[in-house]
């Protein structure tokens, strides 16, 4: 898990990459929380997804967005966050200019700069979105969707509630060859822990649901998109 330093839109960005283990392996790209809300690389959601790409055989990259550890600038209510996700995919590519397929994931406010990433950027193939927060910023851009990929919510999530979150996915879960698909894990909060059992955690549960579905979109006759 080697630090690496590379050169984003305000100074430098402080990441963590996993080299791939073969030439032309996939890679993906990790976005972490709400950086005003305790959000960096650190938290455990986006390790239990760099791990799990990692254990795919991917390249993976997770970096701290601007204003956070040792990345240079501050806060930008989003706009900024995205021009450095967007250096980040473009430092990964460059490492990485063979890989077969390109994946984003994010958690929270991460998983909603990474799905804006994927509306401009053709080359991703896939998404893993966990508790996007859809009763705070407007999801709506995602119809048509250009990639197919999973969402991952808690039912008990107070930023985004479960009937507010499949309304969003409704809109855009089925296109012409593109696949949107849910996951909901009861009784889990925002954060993915247990709403009534403080002692309780869901994140076993959120590392299945997507171990799961990249297991089925990286099978050998699956759709690449």
């Amino acid at each position: 898990m080697p630090e690496v330093i590379f050169p984003g839109p305000a100074g430098r960005v402080e990441g963590r990459y996993q080299e791939p283990p073969r030439e032309g392996a996939p890679i993906a790209l990790i976005l972490h929380g709400h950086p005003r809300a305790g959000g960096s690389m650190q938290d455990r959601t986006s390790i239990l997804l760099y791990k799990m790409f990692t254990e795919f055989g991917f390249g993976v990259l997770r970096f701290n967005f601007r204003g956070i550890g040792r990345s240079q600038g501050v806060f930008d209510n989003g706009m900024g966050e995205l021009s450095d996700a967007a250096s980040a995919l473009d430092y990964l590519q460059t490492a990485n200019p063979n890989a077969e397929q390109c994946w984003v994931a994010g958690f929270s406010f991460g998983a909603w700069i990474g799905l804006q990433l994927l509306m401009r950027r053709p080359e991703i193939d896939g998404f893993v979105a966990c508790s996007p927060p859809a009763n705070h910023y407007d999801l709506g851009f995602l119809a048509p969707c250009p990639a197919s990929g999973v969402i991952i919510y808690g039912t008990r999530d107070a930023v985004t509630s479960a009937p507010d979150m499949e309304r969003v996915i409704s809109r855009i879960r089925t296109q012409k060859n593109i696949k949107v698909d849910s996951r909901s894990i009861d009784g889990a909060d925002h954060f993915f822990r247990d709403v009534n059992d403080k002692t309780k955690d869901h994140l076993a549960e959120v590392d299945q649901h997507a171990r799961e579905y990249l297991t089925k979109r990286l099978a050998p006759n699956a759709p690449r998109r």
